[in-house]
């Protein structure tokens, strides 16, 4: 397997890299992969992840939740309830954003269509990309949302949208800086980018450690924090305006992560963790499981 080993940090360059512990890749293979962090800018990554060609296996699994459709299992049940919630408020937060009844949005990396969806229904001009094909294929048989594949992302014109969003997906992009750029290209003078991640400073980030469910080696290569994507967006023409939380995310990482610990009644064990993770987050936008950030092209 052709492995992709960082000698230097990905985000500033140095060389000051340290491994922090190991995490099992739960989904699929069983293999143990190695985080590290930068001990000048603590920026923190996956180490030895398989390269483009090769990684696509490590999403074959029926239990990969966001390219599928299951309800089987509490946990699975508990997600599409809380998905439907957030449908709505992600669609809300768009419109309240831009003040814009209608405009022009690229939803990258769009799963089986959910939220591209919701955006037509709201009566913006949509465009999706998604790199899965089978995701492309449930999208326009069951939700008859035509989606483009990755590839097409580069070539996409100059100035054409007022939003790119990416939701649980900016951790996947192995051409990191590459994609800022073409970010930063196609975006109106005045769009915005919202992008949600998990967040490896949170409340369960630090609990959980190895065993935190949003670490998902090998798919999840980067692991940002508020301070870490903020120089993301600087090194690459952006300004962070503004972070909101994304509150049921640390009841379902929660509830993961106990599984992952083997611990017995791991569903109420996880409510009970998520629901501390969600008090933290009263006093500082920093201790939530996933954060949503907006930026803004610096002008």
């Amino acid at each position: 397997m052709n492995k992709i080993i960082h000698s230097t940090c990905p985000l500033c360059g140095s060389s000051n890299i340290e491994k922090q512990f190991s995490c099992k890749d739960h989904f699929a293979t069983g293999e143990l992969f190695d985080i590290y962090k930068c001990n000048e800018c603590s920026f923190a990554f996956t180490q030895g992840v398989p390269d483009e060609k090769e990684i696509g296996r490590y999403y074959e699994s029926p239990t990969y939740i966001s390219h599928s459709d299951t309800n089987k299992g509490v946990v699975n049940k508990l997600y599409h309830i809380v998905r439907s919630i957030m449908l709505r408020r992600k669609v809300n937060l768009i419109k309240s954003l831009t003040m814009l009844r209608r405009g022009s949005i690229l939803d990258y990396g769009a799963g089986i269509g959910y939220f591209a969806k919701a955006m037509q229904k709201a009566g913006w001009d949509v465009t999706a990309i998604e790199k899965s094909s089978q995701a492309r294929d449930f999208a326009k048989k069951n939700l008859g949302v035509e989606m483009l594949p990755e590839e097409q992302f580069p070539t996409i014109e100059d100035s054409v949208f007022d939003v790119v969003t990416m939701w649980h997906v900016m951790e996947h992009i192995q051409q990191l800086d590459n994609f800022w750029e073409t970010l930063h290209r196609i975006l109106d003078e005045n769009g915005i980018a919202v992008i949600a991640v998990p967040n490896s400073t949170s409340y369960d980030a630090d609990y959980y450690r190895e065993n935190w469910a949003a670490y998902d080696v090998p798919r999840h290569l980067w692991h940002f924090a508020p301070s870490t994507i903020m120089k993301w967006g600087l090194k690459h023409g952006f300004i962070l305006e503004r972070q909101y939380t994304m509150p049921f995310d640390g009841f379902y990482i929660s509830m993961l992560s106990e599984q992952y610990k083997g611990a017995k009644c791991a569903t109420i064990r996880g409510i009970w963790n998520g629901l501390l993770g969600w008090f933290a987050t009263f006093d500082k936008c920093s201790a939530s499981s996933s954060i949503i950030y907006v930026f803004r092209k610096k002008r």
